[in-house]
């Protein structure tokens, strides 16, 4: 970007922010008479920004708030309402969790890169739109920041390879937000898959929504309280419309920006995330993918994508009857996992205790976050760490590339590209918008 369009950027941040006339409280450390017995000191808790305040940020924020080792010390977003929403919400978390009104140590920002400057802040939360992941936890993870990114990781193959990458070459910790990992009956599950209990599997059938969409909403118009060239960020410049990015949080819907391919990835993918990626454990294909993808005869289908694994193993992108989950089929039981199920054909196999000889899969004992916040200190990966973040969100990604251009691709999940495809080669990635 040229230098004069980087000032001009920056006159209009400037002027944005002061137009808005957002306000910032103080940062301060949390005294000991907030924190009560069996605390922990501030200088050993983990200071958290978290970036991208929308509906999702709350429970995330709760979890962290509510964790002893860390403490939730900035926000942002390019909402103004959101930033002053997450002001107050965090303050009011503190003094409920504390039993204290004088916690004031949550600033706000208007531009992510402000709070990457703070060297007081440790890690960041990202819960930004898809289309933000990337940029946001690269620049963090050169900030020298720790990341907890929600899922899907990335918004395609090629921001996921970046991602990846940087948090190899900085050693900085990233763990996904596929929290599904993290419960005892998902683990459970894929024990007893990767332990031959169903015996040998032929079959895995995954139920999530639709492939993403070009966007189609109706323009609306622009609010005063966001800076929405920020919001859209290296996306296209979309029409605004309340459905697809809402003022406040207090709606009774989630934000439509899941199902157009410009910021999201479809349920497809939103889901998958969570469902393909418990596929992927189950088989032991964390560092790797499918090799070839065979869409649906009719065009216009949203289900039946099949992917074959190197071994054989068959992948349908299928409804099953029983809402969004995952149903394994091997030649000696069938299973059904999904949050609110967990059963086998024979019945037994979910209770039956695994051998001492079985293998044994990462348990984080059903905290997610604290995982992460264990890796931050101990330096070792979290349970889902980035390269499994990104090869989950690949399948997703390579599903919605298969159901856009209805034809068999051949994928080689070590080069990361599809085999004699060069329109399919294209859609792993594109190029940010300069905004």
């Amino acid at each position: 970007m040229a230098k004069t369009s980087q000032k001009s950027n920056e006159t209009n941040r400037r002027k944005f922010i002061k137009q808005t006339g957002l306000a910032v409280g103080a940062f301060s450390l949390i005294p000991r008479h907030v924190l009560g017995k069996g605390f922990v000191a501030p200088s050993d808790k983990i200071n958290i920004g978290v970036i991208g305040l929308g509906k999702q940020s709350h429970g995330l924020a709760k979890a962290f708030i509510r964790n002893e080792n860390c403490q939730v010390v900035a926000g942002c977003d390019v909402w103004t309402t959101k930033n002053e929403w997450f002001k107050q919400m965090v303050q009011s978390e503190y003094a409920t969790t504390k039993g204290s009104n004088s916690y004031k140590g949550t600033r706000t920002y208007l531009d992510y890169k402000e709070l990457l400057e703070r060297s007081d802040i440790d890690a960041v939360v990202v819960v930004s739109p898809d289309h933000w992941h990337a940029a946001q936890s690269i620049d963090a993870m050169k900030s020298g920041k720790d990341v907890y990114c929600e899922k899907p990781l990335a918004h395609n193959i090629k921001e996921g390879r970046a991602m990846a990458k940087t948090a190899q070459k900085t050693g900085k910790i990233l763990q996904t937000g596929s929290m599904q990992r993290s419960g005892k009956n998902f683990l459970k599950a894929c024990e007893l898959v990767r332990n031959g209990y169903l015996g040998e599997i032929k079959q895995v059938l995954v139920n999530v929504g639709d492939p993403a969409i070009t966007y189609n909403m109706q323009e609306e118009p622009m609010p005063a309280e966001v800076n929405w060239n920020q919001w859209c960020g290296p996306a296209p410049l979309l029409a605004y419309n309340h459905r697809l990015a809402p003022s406040r949080n207090n709606v009774d819907f989630w934000p439509d920006w899941r199902l157009f391919k410009e910021v999201g990835g479809g349920i497809l993918s939103d889901w998958g995330a969570h469902m393909f990626d418990i596929a992927q454990w189950a088989l032991g294909m964390d560092k790797t993918g499918p090799v070839r993808l065979v869409p649906p005869s009719d065009a216009s289908a949203v289900r039946g994508m099949k992917f074959y694994y190197d071994n054989g193993i068959e992948m349908i992108h299928k409804d099953f009857g029983r809402g969004w989950g995952v149903r394994f089929i091997g030649t000696e039981g069938i299973m059904d996992i999904s949050r609110s199920y967990f059963e086998t054909d024979p019945e037994n196999l979910t209770t039956a205790a695994l051998k001492p000889t079985d293998v044994r899969l990462y348990d984080t004992n059903g905290d997610h976050y604290q995982d992460w916040l264990s890796a931050i200190k101990t330096r070792k990966q979290p349970i889902c760490d980035v390269e499994t973040g990104h090869r989950s969100a690949s399948v997703c990604h390579l599903a919605n590339i298969g159901y856009q251009l209805n034809r068999p691709l051949e994928w080689n999940p070590v080069k990361e590209k599809f085999k004699g495809d060069s329109e399919a080669n294209k859609l792993r990635g594109r190029k940010a918008r300069k905004f």
